[in-house]
């Protein structure tokens, strides 16, 4: 099947370099982060086809004042992650950047009156290359990589997304890489009053992402600190969110869909597709 204009996603990039080391089995041999691994490397047949370019958004790149995109034809590496085992700071992922996209993106936003900055050294965090090393292993598809505003508000994001819409019909696949669950001081902590309060917001967030109306979810989503269980579900800040709020803005009029649902440590967490 060919596509005449992409899905957009919001995935979940897990922690850490999940994929490359080993956590204990349940007793059915699944491990924790089984379902996930499986989701992303079936992401390719979901899209249905190899896209010119992916331009991703990660939840680990935020700037001052305005979004910044990379320019770098051969980004590195950047381990942002501390206190794994010696290996995982050697993964690799060669996929090529795509200095003229690059260009061509800061032109989209310039014509939706988004002023942006460009970064030619930025590499490859652990929201681009963990969930692409399981996506494109073959690191085969360029990629570009745009930050969010340090502001982290959803409205400018959101826009930012509407923004991007029209790349989708460039054959660039835009993904959004973050977590819908993202409280570091709870995530290794068994509490049943945390857990489902995890779970109402993961319900609550699939509920904005599916309503039919473009206008009504971008409104929902951008209310979201209003939901009682929000606040407690992203702690100490939500950088892990708002790169849903790019994927919810570049969807247009396209309807969101969750094709994704996982359960680590007790904490429901969530992946959509958008068209």
């Amino acid at each position: 099947m060919t596509r005449t204009r992409l899905p957009v996603y919001f995935i979940p990039h897990g922690g850490g370099p999940w994929p490359f080391m080993e956590f204990p089995k349940d007793e059915k041999g699944r491990g924790p982060w089984d379902d996930l691994e499986a989701f992303l490397r079936g992401l390719p047949q979901d899209v249905g086809t190899t896209p010119k370019a992916v331009l991703i958004v990660s939840g680990h790149w935020e700037t001052p004042p305005v979004p910044t995109v990379s320019t770098s034809a051969a980004p590195d590496m950047l381990f942002d992650y501390y206190n794994f085992p010696p290996h995982t700071y050697e993964l690799r992922y060669p996929a090529k950047g795509d200095p003229a996209l690059a260009g061509h993106i800061r032109e989209v936003l310039g014509k939706a009156g988004i002023a942006s900055a460009e970064d030619d050294k930025r590499g490859f965090d652990h929201g681009v290359f963990i969930p692409l090393m399981l996506i494109y292993p073959e690191a085969d598809v360029p990629v570009v990589m745009l930050s969010m505003r340090n502001t982290l508000d959803a409205e400018s994001h959101i826009a930012l997304g509407q923004a991007l819409e029209e790349l989708r019909s460039q054959n660039i696949l835009i993904v959004a890489s973050g977590m819908s669950y993202h409280n570091m001081r709870m995530f290794r902590a068994r509490d049943a009053a945390h857990e489902a309060a995890a779970k109402r917001f993961d319900d609550w967030l699939t509920d904005a992402v599916e309503q039919d109306d473009p206008e009504q979810r971008a409104a929902i989503l951008s209310s979201w600190t209003e939901n009682p269980d929000a606040l407690a579900c992203h702690v100490p800040d939500h950088d892990h969110l708002v790169p849903l709020f790019v994927a919810a803005g570049a969807a247009g009029a396209d309807k969101g869909k969750r094709v994704f649902n996982g359960i680590i440590a007790g904490k429901a967490y969530s992946g959509y597709r958008f068209g």
